[in-house]
């Protein structure tokens, strides 16, 4: 699934799930190296258990994050 992300560098976020399991995340921009460690963190874990440790995070001033987009992409996807 293609998620479109609002207020942070990355473009968007490409991610699959699988019986509430998280199988893969890509972003699409955004800071390289962070989104590829928030990926394989999340990878294989449980959907709800994701959301609950990444929405909320924010990024310097702005209301939201990279994580917190993933979060809200993966509520989207439920």
């Amino acid at each position: 699934m293609m998620y479109k992300t609002q207020g942070v560098c990355a473009q968007a976020i490409d991610f699959e799930v699988e019986n509430g399991i998280i199988k893969s995340v890509k972003f699409i921009g955004g800071c390289s190296g962070n989104t590829q460690g928030v990926a394989a963190l999340v990878t294989g874990m449980n959907v709800e258990d994701a959301i609950s440790k990444l929405e909320g995070i924010r990024c310097g001033m702005r209301p939201t994050s990279c994580p917190d987009q993933l979060a809200k992409a993966l509520k989207s996807a439920q």
